[in-house]
């Protein structure tokens, strides 16, 4: 790998690095540098083991730039102080290196898992990450009351009940609830509401469910019922539909029309189901499919999720690399992020050969406690399954290649009209949301290049009392509270969290006490915009305020106009949303909440037995103490925080 000449103040020359106007927060790294992080690497060379183990790799400021993963970490890790053989990326990172950090492991697989989950923890500036990481919802029968109920479930699996999943969108599992409600009518209310029916609700109307709280249905029949949705869900459909088509039949034979008209239409949700699957295998029980598509140095991965036979839909990712890095480094990677936190299946397909992939598949065996099969398909109806996930692949990574291009130039758009040097990668767009003053709340939201950062959102529950609706007061509050903050954990402002623009949703009053915050920081330096709707609060009649500016507006057809609107738009929908929850807590909250030694439990168990909390209030020490799982000490608590006069 060429460099430029050695002396002591040259630039690490990267073909593919940004120009400096694009990134000044970040110093050029220069040979010099290069030279100090090879001396660092080799101090650690002397007393490194010959084990397995992980390795992480820190700059001055302590963030870690990478985490990697060695059968033999002495021999890997000797491989960065011989920068003529390391790829520039990894230049620039012995370069940044200033401390390394060593865990040693018993095998290389248990290394390999480690890694995965630094990496998701730390996110490396040079690893491949996969950011997009959030639960995937299950469909859930609960096991913890005598008629139990059919709900939607994402997050730790702390319930009693069985768990049908993946799926891999809260919409796919809503279509397949209502047409399981249809075909085996099972309730999908709270335990609270059901016990407090007195009479059939809609979903009984609408033939949903069999109303077994008030007394339709009796506990054996119900459990059939159940029974029917969990071998369904549990991939026995053919067995299913056969029963109720031969119990159809007979209820026609026997002139019972309307029983008959029932299994009908119960027969018919569970094909409706069915219809829904895009592609099918037959013999597929459980299986992920996951298909990487590369070109122009991103890639876009595509997995699939069948379940009992069934295709519980599909997800695109973009993971975040470096553009030299191959497809099968960057599946090797995703594949070790995406089961981090949950088990394979049984067989995992594959687009093509994903690195150390024999240790991988040793790893996934570990994580899921059973046999997992890591597989390219080569023939037959898997390999025309996994041609099916490339083209999603390839198509979505065509639309993320088109939508990156557009916002591209809608960027160049906004350093143009604000007169930035260089197109923001970062803006930070901040509102404000209240009602008269209650519960208020500033909210932030985060744009770049890949539109919006959505891991980034912050939201600020206003602490002084005085600022309550006070629209000011409260914008001076949250820029100082993220300022501060953000200079606290990043002084010399060398990460990426630092803003190249501010959009503040509101005029000159707004902005004067914006610029007054960033000036007592010494933050002068940060380009900063007001917007504010037009007279009648028009939507396209904006008007933009900066500072040493006269206010302006722009063409009302303007893209870059829209993209601003988005902005604001995104802004407010996120204000005004973690408003209406802090509003609703609030609401919910109970009495009980205050007092100490009260937890959800007992919350519950008092609720149970006295109706309400008012009632609780009201009663007396005998009646506390009789309530399950309250001791004597507990109801003296409760009896004294109600009373602290008696």
């Amino acid at each position: 790998m060429a460099m430029t000449d050695t002396t002591t103040d040259t630039p690490i020359e990267t073909p593919e690095a940004a120009p400096p106007e694009a990134a000044p927060k970040v110093r050029r790294r220069t040979v010099a540098d290069l030279n100090r992080g090879v001396e660092t690497i080799k101090a650690y060379l002397r007393t490194l083991p010959v084990t397995p183990g992980v390795y992480r790799m820190m700059n001055e400021g302590g963030d870690v730039l990478y985490v990697g993963k060695a059968r033999n970490l002495k021999r890997r890790v000797a491989n960065y102080t011989v920068p003529a053989k390391l790829p520039v990326r990894l230049q620039r990172m012995v370069a940044e290196t200033v401390t390394m950090e060593f865990v040693t492991t018993h095998t290389e697989v248990e290394a390999l898992l480690l890694e995965s989950n630094l990496i998701k923890r730390l996110m490396p500036r040079y690893n491949v990450l996969l950011r997009d990481d959030k639960t995937f919802p299950h469909i859930m029968i609960t096991r913890d009351h005598d008629y139990p109920a059919l709900i939607k479930h994402r997050g730790a699996r702390d319930r009693a009940g069985d768990y049908f999943g993946p799926f891999a969108s809260a919409g796919a599992v809503n279509r397949t609830i209502t047409a399981l409600q249809r075909a085996f009518l099972l309730r999908n209310c709270t335990d609270s509401v059901f016990s407090t029916r007195t009479r059939p609700c809609l979903q009984f109307q609408i033939k949903r469910c069999t109303a077994p709280c008030v007394g339709r249905v009796n506990r054996a029949q119900y459990g059939e019922q159940v029974d029917e949705a969990a071998a369904f869900l549990a991939g026995k459909s053919r067995d299913i539909q056969t029963r109720m088509a031969t119990a159809m039949l007979e209820a026609s034979e026997a002139l019972d029309f309307e029983t008959a008209a029932k299994m009908r239409d119960r027969i018919r949700a569970l094909t409706a189901i069915q219809a829904h699957q895009d592609i099918n295998v037959e013999g597929m029980e459980d299986a992920d499919i996951i298909a990487a598509y590369q070109d122009g140095g991103s890639t876009c991965i595509q997995v699939f999720f069948f379940r009992g036979g069934r295709n519980n839909g599909n997800r695109a990712y973009f993971p975040s690399h470096d553009k030299n890095q191959g497809t099968a480094e960057v599946l090797s990677a995703f594949i070790a992020q995406f089961y981090d936190n949950r088990a394979a299946p049984g067989l995992v397909l594959i687009s093509e050969d994903a690195e150390e992939q024999e240790l991988l598949a040793e790893a996934l065996t570990l994580r899921a406690g059973r046999k997992v099969e890591l597989a390219v398909p080569k023939r037959g109806d898997k390999k025309r399954l996994m041609d099916h996930a490339l083209t999603n692949a390839r198509e979505a990574h065509g639309r993320r290649l088109s939508e990156t291009g557009s916002q591209a130039k809608l960027l160049a758009g906004v350093a143009e009209l604000f007169g930035l040097e260089a197109p923001p990668t970062r803006i930070e767009i901040y509102d404000n949301s209240h009602i008269q003053g209650a519960h208020p709340i500033g909210g932030m939201v985060v744009a770049g290049p890949d539109g919006f950062i959505k891991n980034a959102y912050r939201k600020f529950n206003i602490r002084d009392p005085k600022a309550a609706g006070d629209d000011f007061a409260m914008m001076r509050e949250v820029l100082t509270r993220r300022f501060e903050r953000a200079l606290k954990e990043d002084p010399e402002r060398t990460g990426d969290t630092w803003p190249d623009l501010l959009l503040i949703d509101g005029g000159e009053g707004q902005l004067g006490v914006v610029v007054e915050v960033l000036a007592e920081l010494g933050l002068s330096d940060i380009a900063l915009v007001g917007i504010a709707k037009g007279p009648d609060r028009d939507a396209g009649r904006e008007r933009f305020f900066m500072p040493g500016r006269a206010p302006f507006g722009m063409d009302p057809r303007d893209p870059v106009l829209y993209f601003l609107q988005r902005l604001r738009d995104e802004a407010h929908r996120w204000a005004i949303g973690s408003h209406r929850q802090r509003r609703e807590k609030a609401i919910s909250a109970s009495p009980l909440d205050e007092v100490a030694g009260i937890g959800p439990k007992r919350k519950k168990a008092l609720l149970l037995h006295f109706g309400s909390a008012q009632a609780v209030s009201r009663a007396g020490l005998a009646d506390l103490r009789a309530v399950d799982g309250i001791s004597d000490a507990v109801a003296k608590i409760i009896y004294d925080h109600f009373h602290p006069d008696g």
